[in-house]
This record gives C-alpha cells, sequence and structure tokens, in this order.
C-alpha cells in the first residue's frame, strides 16, 4: 500500500466550503464520487458518519482523520480539505481542526486502512510539517507537501 498513490490533487479541497464536521466529511466524500474515485456516495457518507459518531475523528493539534470501511466501495480512496475557518470535531484537546483527512477502504482491506492511518499519523506527528500543512493556501500546494514528505519518507 503506497499513500503516493492515494494523494493526488484532484481530492484535495483548499478550501472547503462546510463549516461543521458533517458538512465537511459530506463535501469530501462528494469530492471523491466527483473525481470517479467512489461510486456509492450515499453508502460511504453513511459508514463515515455512523464512525464519527461512534468517536470523534478529530484527534489533536488540529488534525481530523474520518475514515469508514464499506463493501460498497472497491479500492481505498482518501481525500483531503483544509477549512476556511478551523472546524469543530470534538478533539481530546479542544483545539479545532485544519486539516482533514479522509479515508475509505472495503471492508475486507482491514490491513491497507490500518497502515495507511498509520503513515498518516506518522507524517502529521512531524510539527513543523504539520504547520506547513495548515499553511497551505490550495491543493496544489497541500498535494505537493504531502508527496515530496512522501518520497522522503519512503512510503
Amino acid at each position: 500500500m503506497n499513500l503516493t498513490d492515494l494523494i493526488q490533487e484532484k481530492t484535495i479541497r483548499a478550501p472547503l466550503e462546510s463549516t461543521d464536521r458533517q458538512g465537511a466529511i459530506s463535501e469530501l466524500v462528494d469530492l471523491l464520487s466527483d473525481t470517479g474515485c467512489i461510486s456509492n456516495c450515499e453508502a460511504i457518507k453513511q459508514a463515515v458518519w455512523e464512525r464519527e459518531l461512534q468517536r470523534t475523528t478529530g484527534i489533536g493539534e488540529g488534525l481530523a482523520i474520518p475514515h469508514g470501511r464499506c463493501d460498497q466501495i472497491d479500492k481505498m480512496a482518501m481525500a483531503m480539505g483544509r477549512p476556511t475557518t478551523p472546524i469543530d470535531f470534538s478533539s481530546p484537546d479542544k483545539r479545532p481542526v485544519e486539516l482533514i483527512i479522509l479515508l475509505v477502504s472495503p471492508t475486507n482491506n482491514t490491513s491497507d486502512h490500518i497502515q495507511a492511518l498509520g503513515k498518516i499519523s506518522r507524517l502529521m506527528v512531524n510539527r513543523s510539517f504539520r504547520e506547513a500543512a495548515y499553511a497551505t493556501k490550495n491543493a496544489i500546494d497541500l498535494c505537493a507537501l504531502f508527496q515530496d514528505a512522501l518520497k522522503v519518507a519512503k512510503t
């Protein structure tokens, strides 16, 4: 599983139009649908939102990684969004979210799903990288930042 294959400029929205977490998740799933990465948009929205209701995916330090697994998807897909104004994701540190990374996978692809979440987390734990990601103004810059970091990390 190679994260660089999942990070595409066409699946990054910066800025996001949504101002709340459900809207942001919905907007990112719609983006995956609009770009042909997924086909059953409503089932995937439901799977991701059900996961979000179990426990917030706002992990702290301004990052949220909403994710879900669904039978109606053939392969893993990822979208990213930078909200214009930080969004409350009920993160443990109470900090609003400045970057949302949505990950969706087929139900039977647990291993790759967990590996992708781990790789994203390892990238985002680096404070200077995280701050650079939050400072990006558009999809081109955010995509390039992640692609360059992944080349260095060889993931």
